[in-house]
C-alpha cells in the first residue's frame, strides 16, 4: 500500500511513517517544519535531540533498509497538494499535518486565527486533491477526543441515533470543543463528513485521546530517529509533562481540583492504529469515526500514578487552572472499533513510567524549568494584535 504521511516530521507523524514503512508499506512524508517554528517561537526544544528530517529518512535508509520519500510544502498551498497527491498517487492519506496544541490557539487572536485558516484550509486543500485526483484514495484524519466536550451522556464513536418527537436519525455526535484549536477540529470532521456525502469520498476520522511515550519498537534502533519530545506549558502533554517534574523534584502540577477526565493511549498504539485504519479502509461515500484512546484517568488520578511509582520523592500541586473546562464532569465514551480490528490496548504500567523516567534523566540537562508552567489563560482575549511572529510568518 502507498501511504502518504503529512505532518511527518512531527511527534506521532514520524514514528507512524517509520512503522508503516517497516511494515513493508511504501511510504511518503510531507510537512513545512511549522512544529520546529513553534519551538522557536517559544524559546523552548524538545526535551530529546531530533535530527532533521533529511538525516532521519538517511538514517532509516541506512537502518531500516527501507526508503522513504519526501515533499516539503505547506498544505494551505492548494497548488502544492494537488501536485504532491498527483505524483505520489497514495492510496491512504494519514494527516497529521495541523497546529495540534490547544494553549498555542488560545494566546491571541492572531495564534486563534492562525490555527483555525492552517488547520482548516490545509484539511480542504487535501479533500480537495483526493476529489480531483483519486477518489478511492482514503483520507486517515487526526481528530481529538477533545470534540466532544464532556457531556452528560455517553460518548458515541462519532455519530448518534437520536428520537424527537416521535421520529427517529442518525446524526453526527454533537460537540462542545474545549478551544479554538478543538473548534477548527470539529469544523474538518463537519467538512470531511460533507466530502464524503457529495463527492462519495472514503475517510476515518480517528477521535485521538492524549499520547504518551517517548519510543516505538522503530525509533529505539537509532538516535537518529528519534521523536520528539514535549514538555512545556503550550505543548507538553499531561502525563509527558508530569513525567518530567518528577525526574526534576519540581510539584506535578495539577490544573484546577483534577477531576478532569482525559482518554490516555500509548504512542506504540497510535502507531498501530494508523496501520489498522489504512488497512481496513473505510467504504466510498462512508464517514467512519473512532475513539482512539485506551484508557482513562482523571488528571489528578495520573499525577498520583506518577507519583507513586517515582522512586524518589514526588509532591502534587494544585494550580489555577487556566482553561474553561468542567470538572466533577461525567466522562463514558466509547472506544471499541479499532480493537474490533485488531488493536492489543498498551495500557499505562510500571514498566511505561519507569521507561519515562529513564528517558528524561538522560536529557534532564533540557529542561526549563521556566518553560513547565502554564502561561496562557482561556479567559484572556489579548485581541490587541502583536507583531507577526516568525513562526505563523513562515506558516
Amino acid at each position: 500500500m502507498r501511504i502518504l504521511v503529512l505532518g511527518g516530521d512531527g511527534y506521532l507523524g514520524w514514528p507512524t511513517a517509520l512503522h508503516l514503512s517497516a511494515l513493508g508499506h511504501d511510504v511518503a512524508v510531507n510537512d513545512n517544519f511549522a512544529r520546529r517554528g513553534y519551538d522557536e517561537e517559544m524559546g523552548v526544544e524538545s526535551l530529546v535531540p531530533i535530527s532533521t528530517l533529511e538525516e532521519r529518512i538517511a538514517a532509516w535508509t541506512e537502518v531500516g533498509e527501507k526508503t522513504i520519500k519526501s515533499y516539503v510544502g505547506d498544505l494551505c498551498d492548494a497548488p502544492f497538494v494537488h501536485e504532491m497527491v498527483g505524483d505520489f498517487r497514495p492510496d491512504t492519506i494519514v494527516h497529521f499535518g495541523e497546529q495540534r496544541a490547544a494553549p498555542y490557539s488560545m494566546i491571541d487572536q492572531a495564534h486563534c486565527i492562525y490555527t483555525q485558516t492552517n488547520n482548516i484550509v490545509g484539511n480542504l486543500n487535501v479533500m480537495y486533491a483526493i476529489a480531483d485526483i483519486d477518489r478511492d484514495i482514503h483520507l486517515v484524519k487526526l481528530g481529538t477526543m477533545g470534540e466532544y466536550g464532556t457531556p452528560n451522556i455517553d460518548i458515541e464513536e462519532g455519530w448518534l441515533e437520536v428520537e424527537h418527537n416521535g421520529r427517529k436519525d442518525r446524526v453526527l455526535y454533537p460537540k462542545r470543543p474545549g478551544s479554538f484549536y478543538h473548534l477548527s477540529k470539529v469544523h474538518d470532521s463537519h467538512n470531511i463528513e460533507f466530502g464524503c456525502r457529495i463527492w462519495g469520498l472514503r475517510a476515518t476520522d480517528l477521535n485521538q485521546g492524549v499520547v504518551y511515550g517517548a519510543d516505538t519498537e522503530q525509533t529505539k534502533l537509532d538516535p537518529r530517529l528519534a521523536t520528539r519530545f514535549d514538555y512545556d506549558g503550550v505543548f507538553g502533554t499531561v502525563l509527558n509533562r508530569m513525567v518530567i517534574q518528577a525526574v526534576l523534584g519540581h510539584p506535578l502540577t495539577v490544573y484546577g481540583n483534577g477531576s478532569q477526565t482525559r482518554g490516555l493511549i500509548n504512542i506504540v498504539d497510535t502507531v498501530e492504529c494508523i496501520r489498522l485504519a489504512s488497512e481496513y479502509p473505510a467504504e466510498r461515500g462512508e464517514f467512519r469515526v473512532f475513539n482512539q484512546f485506551t484508557e482513562h484517568l482523571s488528571v489528578r488520578q495520573i499525577a498520583e500514578t506518577i507519583a507513586e511509582e517515582f522512586p524518589g520523592e514526588a509532591t502534587i500541586e494544585q494550580v489555577d487552572n487556566p482553561r474553561v473546562e468542567a470538572e466533577n464532569h461525567y466522562y463514558n465514551a466509547k472506544h471499541t472499533a479499532l480493537v474490533d480490528l485488531g488493536l492489543k490496548p498498551t495500557l499505562l504500567s510500571n514498566t511505561l513510567i519507569d521507561h519515562l523516567f529513564e528517558v528524561v534523566e538522560r536529557h534532564r540537562d533540557r529542561v526549563d524549568l521556566a518553560a513547565i508552567m502554564p502561561t496562557v489563560s482561556w479567559r484572556a482575549t489579548n485581541s490587541e494584535l502583536p507583531e507577526t511572529s516568525s513562526a505563523l510568518a513562515q506558516t
